[in-house]
């Protein structure tokens, strides 16, 4: 095997289920027969990561992609090179007492962030059933996904939607789930990854590298040949005991949560964008800039590597 040569900072929020094709690709030796090795973070919200990379403490954040939206709409470097997940592995779990979204008026919902990710879905589901924010709720800001699932247990909120496989986890503990996030969002930009353009273009030789592993990586997660090693990386990832593996790596597959190119279709782009200005985090002239910040080059290389 290669010895790596070059180094990457990795980042995210949470190290979830999300990050299986990454854990994937450095226990199966795909980022050293490249010549990388990458360094895992753990920043604990989402706002750090963008922020992380923005200021050059992380060479690649895997977030989701609002952050880094504003930040190329208003001039800044930040760009989204490729997806992680375009569909959402995501479920409505609440407290006991509450059986339909609607019962949620009132209520305490989780997050993680009040202008990316969970927040905008968690809007747009509510939307549906005539729930509105501000007004018809509140959220905490409590953090990434272990966190509203210890803050749901300890009556600190009401409802938070839960990743794969703690929204299982939560169901067998007596909170229902009031709802799939991909029944009302069937394809959006979920996490991508993000890179500084003009630090990302003095290492792009190492990003290519790290996205043909990743697209390698992605393949391999998908072949139930495979299963034994993806159980063990599952577990490691989310904790969670027996069963809830198993669960996890059905549920990715039967909803393609990885693309295997790393593309991000044009409509998931669009959903994101769409769920911003329902937020009043964008606006028209906002939605006429935002397609600056994908930089499709260092994917488009990667692919020719494979």
């Amino acid at each position: 095997m290669a010895r790596p040569t070059a180094t990457l900072r990795v980042g995210g929020g949470a190290v979830g289920f999300n990050w299986l094709p990454v854990l994937a690709a450095e226990r199966q030796g795909m980022f050293a027969r490249r010549g990388i090795a990458v360094e895992i973070s753990r920043l604990g919200a989402v706002d750090k990561v963008t922020a992380a990379v923005k200021g050059g403490d992380l060479d690649i954040g895997i977030t989701p992609p609002e952050g880094a939206m504003r930040d190329s709409v208003g001039g800044g470097n930040l760009r989204i090179v490729a997806a992680n997940v375009n569909r959402l592995p995501l479920s409505l779990i609440a407290n006991p007492r509450f059986r339909r979204i609607e019962e949620l008026r009132g209520a305490r919902l989780g997050t993680s962030s009040l202008t990316e990710g969970t927040a905008l879905y968690t809007m747009e589901m509510l939307r549906r059933h005539g729930l509105n924010y501000p007004g018809d709720y509140e959220f905490a800001v409590v953090g990434v996904h272990p966190a509203r699932w210890k803050a749901l247990q300890d009556g600190s909120i009401d409802a938070a939607v839960q990743l794969i496989p703690l929204n299982f986890v939560g169901e067998d503990a007596g909170y229902p789930n009031l709802g799939e996030v991909t029944d009302y969002i069937p394809e959006i930009i979920f996490t991508c990854l993000i890179v500084d353009g003009a630090s990302a273009d003095l290492r792009r030789n190492d990003i290519v590298s790290f996205l043909a592993a990743l697209i390698e990586a992605t393949h391999w997660v998908y072949d139930g040949a495979n299963d034994d090693a993806l159980l063990a990386m599952t577990k490691e990832l989310t904790q969670a005991e027996g069963k809830y593996g198993r669960q996890a790596l059905d549920y990715m597959r039967q909803k393609r949560v990885f693309p295997p190119d790393l593309s991000i279709p044009g409509s998931a782009f669009a959903k994101s964008v769409e769920l911003m200005e329902k937020a009043g985090l964008a606006d028209h002239r906002f939605a006429a800039g935002v397609k600056a910040v994908l930089d499709h080059s260092y994917r488009m290389a990667a692919l020719q590597r494979r």
